[in-house]
């Protein structure tokens, strides 16, 4: 009689554990956007952002790897005071589509282009973090008139790797690997971003080791290791000269993550900074100190000022 009790009290706590997550796509398994979100279809696509604000000016905002919309959450609280900021997830990430597709810097681009022409945004400053500053600058240099400025956060694309290097980042970075991440590796993977780690960034811990579960999570983890391979073979480095628009770079001045410490071991975050002085027409440099790579949720005041004077400056 025990062992049928015990049997049937196990089953119910497996079945109830499994009636909380009946294979939800990662949009139902993801805690709340700090605002709220609303969904737009470009193709077959179902495109997840945030709108906030009414100011003149759109501020467009593109997350970097692994994120989504609400990495911008501290600076939209502010902008929105000013501008109409828009914050998109970028497909294969946060509650937008996860397809099967190439994610380059150039597929990246394109999606931009469609999502502008489809919500009709208007006098456009671009504002792109690490994967997405790349993204952004391929934009810019494929479509050089669809917006009037540039903010760069901690661009991916200026650094460079060897051949060698990128075969060797290709062997070990699979879908495998991101989908069997342990609890322990993700929070060392999120402290890496940060120079000291904002109480918040526990609410992004605890939704990727959620996801784990999600229906749709192999998707995801194609999309980051296919974003990575992307980034190593889809190059913006040429692209640096193209662009005419005045360009705000910003980096933290305790980047953990650029420039890469095991392939680049000689060069500082500030030789990847000068990079952009080198090759970008009109571009400011500008280093927030005592932050990690994840600058604009580190630094929030500092970076929202930056943007802001960078914004209003004629």
């Amino acid at each position: 009689m025990k062992l049928i009790y015990y049997l049937l009290f196990f089953s119910l706590i497996n079945a109830s554990v499994y009636s909380q997550n009946p294979n939800k796509p990662m949009k139902d398994l993801l805690s709340a956007y700090s605002f709220t979100s609303s969904t737009t279809t470009l193709d077959d696509l179902e495109i997840s952002y945030i709108k906030e604000g009414s100011g003149e000016k759109t501020l467009l905002f593109v997350h970097g790897l692994s994120s989504n919309s609400d990495a911008w959450s501290k600076n939209i609280e502010i902008l929105r005071k000013d501008y109409t900021c828009i914050a998109l997830d970028l497909p294969g990430y946060g509650r937008s589509s996860k397809p099967d597709v190439d994610y380059t810097p150039s597929y990246f681009s394109e999606i931009l282009h469609q999502f502008i022409e489809k919500l009709e945004l208007k006098n456009i400053v671009l504002i792109g973090h690490s994967m997405g500053g790349q993204a952004s600058i391929k934009f810019v240099s494929t479509f050089p008139n669809e917006i009037e400025k540039l903010i760069l956060i901690a661009p991916a694309g200026l650094e460079q790797f060897s051949e060698t290097n990128v075969v060797l980042m290709k062997s070990f970075f699979t879908s495998e690997l991101v989908k069997n991440t342990s609890d322990e590796q993700i929070e060392k993977n999120y402290a890496l971003n940060f120079h000291v780690q904002p109480f918040e960034v526990t609410k992004m811990i605890d939704d990727r080791k959620r996801i784990k579960v999600a229906s749709d999570f192999d998707a995801h983890c194609y999309a980051i290791v296919s974003s990575v391979y992307g980034m190593l073979d889809d190059s913006v480095y040429d692209d640096l000269k193209a662009i005419s628009q005045k360009t705000l770079v910003i980096f933290g001045g305790k980047d953990l993550l650029i420039p890469n410490r095991y392939f680049n071991p000689t060069i500082t975050t500030k030789d990847v900074g000068n990079i952009a002085i080198e090759k970008i027409n009109k571009v400011c440099l500008k280093f927030i100190e005592d932050a990690g790579h994840f600058v604009q949720f580190e630094k929030p005041n500092e970076t929202n000022i930056l943007i802001k004077q960078f914004v209003d400056d004629k």
